[in-house]
């Protein structure tokens, strides 16, 4: 019986880990107004189950500790920061956030390519797991340069969450107001800092693959292509948008990345921070992921959902506020940074995304006089 039970937990982790990797599937893209702000966005794919994801406001100085493989304390530290992140799995993670100072950092999923540094259990107190990072960064950095050195001085290992009976391969990309951005990988037990000026992440495989992988695609433009004459004949493109001929539409990382920087580079120019918010949230939309398009093959626990995509985050790092819309409400809410008061909380205060999990529909009809 207990080799029974044994093996059966296996195949439920091994089905858990299959479906994670099929549906994780997020892209992260970000603008710049000609006001100077900085905004960054992402969408948050996974279909396999409900993330139960909640805002959490953590104050300045909330005290940390890291996780390690064996249960060991990690990396201990006092937040000099306040934050507001997006959590998920009913664990104590945060997969998206933005601090009191303007940086962003996302969490983005990197299968078959993260490998983390070895875990030296007598020097567990430098160790934290993939889901300590984002609490890390945004509670200790102002900056990208002090992001990079921050991570440099930690040792990042492969911690089992166990929503998910595995530890979360992830790779992370860290944005500041001035538009400076970095992606930080563990590829092969090393830590990899890659400069990113796109401000555009995917998932697999490395972040230099993408960039090298944008080269095939120099061809696209916003321009339509001109009419073109043979013999006697003139052909006319058949409408807008024949320069983006080309342009790979499947949910694939390395199409979603082609398709984020070029959007991103033709997307219109905004002149402020909230307009930038509303122009990223259009291109966010074209990363969506209907429920059932690219789980594969096996049955997912996917009662309650609506989409793969279940939220979508836009941050302003400028006007230091987050925006959002879920799965189940399409209406942008916000959560506005100067209405925070970081320094008086002790504890994190957490509220839902969505109050009901329900689209609040507004009934135009003319009623009859």
């Amino acid at each position: 019986m207990c080799q029974f039970r044994a093996c059966l937990a296996t195949i439920v982790a091994l089905l858990s880990i299959a479906a994670v990797r099929d549906v994780s599937a997020c892209t992260g893209v970000t603008l710049n107004a000609k006001d100077g702000a900085v905004v960054y966005g992402r969408t948050m794919e996974w279909g396999s189950f409900d993330l139960n994801s909640q805002v959490v406001i953590v104050p300045r100085g909330y005290k940390f500790t890291a996780h390690t493989p064996d249960k060991k304390p990690g990396v201990t530290w006092e937040g000099k920061y306040g934050f507001v992140g997006l959590d998920g799995l009913d664990y104590e993670v945060y997969l998206d956030g933005m601090n009191e100072k303007g940086l962003a950092v996302g969490g983005f999923y990197h299968p078959g390519f993260a490998e983390y540094q070895h875990y030296d259990p007598t020097k567990a107190n430098e160790c934290m797991g993939p889901g300590d990072v984002i609490a890390y960064l945004l509670s200790t950095c102002a900056t990208v340069d002090e992001a990079k050195a921050a991570i440099a001085k930690v040792r990042v290992t492969a911690v089992v969450a166990p929503p998910i009976g595995m530890a979360p391969p992830a790779h992370y990309l860290v944005t500041e107001p001035s538009g400076k951005a970095v992606v930080i990988e563990y590829l092969k037990g090393e830590l990899m800092l890659f400069d990113a000026p796109l401000g555009v992440i995917t998932n697999a495989p490395t972040y230099d693959w993408h960039e090298i992988n944008l080269r095939n695609y120099l061809n696209l433009s916003a321009v339509s292509l001109p009419s073109k004459k043979i013999e006697e004949m003139n052909f006319a493109p058949l409408g807008g948008g024949s320069g983006m001929i080309g342009l790979p539409g499947d949910f694939t990382p390395p199409s979603r990345f082609v398709r984020a920087v070029a959007f991103s580079n033709s997307a219109r120019s905004t002149p402020t921070g909230e307009e930038t918010v509303y122009e990223l949230f259009r291109i966010l939309d074209n990363f969506n992921v209907p429920l059932g398009a690219a789980e594969g093959e096996g049955e997912t626990k996917t009662k309650g959902m609506r989409s793969s995509t279940i939220w979508t985050s836009v941050w302003d790092t400028r006007n230091k506020a987050l925006y959002y819309h879920t799965q189940n409400n399409r209406r942008v809410r916000k959560v506005d940074f100067g209405k925070i008061d970081f320094s008086t909380a002790r504890e994190r205060t957490r509220f839902p995304l969505d109050k009901v999990k329900s689209q609040d529909i507004e009934d135009v009809t003319p009623v009859k006089k």
